[in-house]
C-alpha cells in the first residue's frame, strides 16, 4: 500500500485537476480528440409534427433514416419534443413520447376499412371510394335536413344534422380552413381537438 503524506496527496490533485481543466478547454492530446463519437441522429430527416393523443398539441420532431428510393424504405427511427414549441417546449408525457412504437405498431390501420350495415366484418376499401362515399353521405344529409330560413322566416342557413371534428394534429392555419368550410356548408356543430 502506497502512503502518501499530505503536501504529496495536494501535488497529485492538483496536478489532476489543472490537467483536467486543460483538456476542457481544449489543450488534449489529438489521439483523443479524433475519438469523437457521431451523433446517431446526424444523418437523419428531421420532420416537426403535432402529437396525436390529446387536445394539448405538443410538438414533436419526428427523425426518419432513408430516401424512399427503391429498396431503401423510409422509417421513422427516433421520436421527441420539439425544444421550439410554445406548448411543450420539448417535454412529452408517457403517450407522446411512445409515439415510436405506434408507428411501428403492426396492428396500426393504414388504409380504410367499411363494414357494411348487418355485416361482422370490415372490407378494405381504396381512398378514393371511402372519400367519394363521405362526400356522398354528407350530400345525401345536407340535401335531407337543411335549413334556410326559421319560424319567423329569418334566413339562417344551418345544417344541425352533422357535426364535424378537426384532427388534433391540425396546426392553426389547418383549422382556420376547416372551420371556413365547414360553416361554409352550414355546420354548427365543430370543434378542433387541439388548440394549437
Amino acid at each position: 500500500m502506497v502512503q502518501f503524506s499530505r503536501r504529496q496527496f495536494m501535488k497529485v490533485t492538483g496536478s489532476s485537476l489543472a490537467a483536467s481543466s486543460l483538456a476542457v478547454m481544449g489543450f488534449s492530446p489529438t489521439a483523443a480528440l479524433a475519438e469523437v463519437r457521431q451523433y446517431k441522429l446526424t444523418a437523419a430527416t428531421v420532420t416537426r409534427q403535432t402529437c396525436t393523443y390529446c387536445s394539448v398539441g405538443c410538438g414533436i420532431l419526428m427523425y426518419s433514416m432513408g430516401d424512399g428510393t427503391l429498396n431503401n424504405k423510409l422509417s421513422v427511427i427516433h421520436v421527441e419534443g420539439d425544444p421550439d414549441h410554445p406548448v411543450n417546449r420539448g417535454t412529452l408525457c408517457p403517450k407522446g413520447a411512445s409515439l415510436l412504437d405506434f408507428v411501428h405498431s403492426p396492428s396500426r390501420l393504414q388504409y380504410p376499412e367499411y363494414r357494411a350495415p348487418g355485416s361482422s366484418e370490415w372490407k378494405r376499401i381504396s381512398w378514393d371510394e371511402a372519400l367519394d362515399r363521405i362526400a356522398k353521405l354528407l350530400k345525401e344529409d345536407r340535401d335531407a335536413n337543411f335549413i334556410e330560413k326559421n319560424e319567423k322566416g329569418q334566413t339562417v342557413n344551418r345544417w344541425v344534422t352533422t357535426g364535424m371534428l378537426a384532427a388534433s394534429a391540425s396546426s392553426n392555419e389547418a383549422g382556420y380552413v376547416t372551420h371556413k368550410v365547414a360553416r361554409s356548408w352550414g355546420l354548427l356543430a365543430l370543434d378542433n381537438q387541439a388548440r394549437v
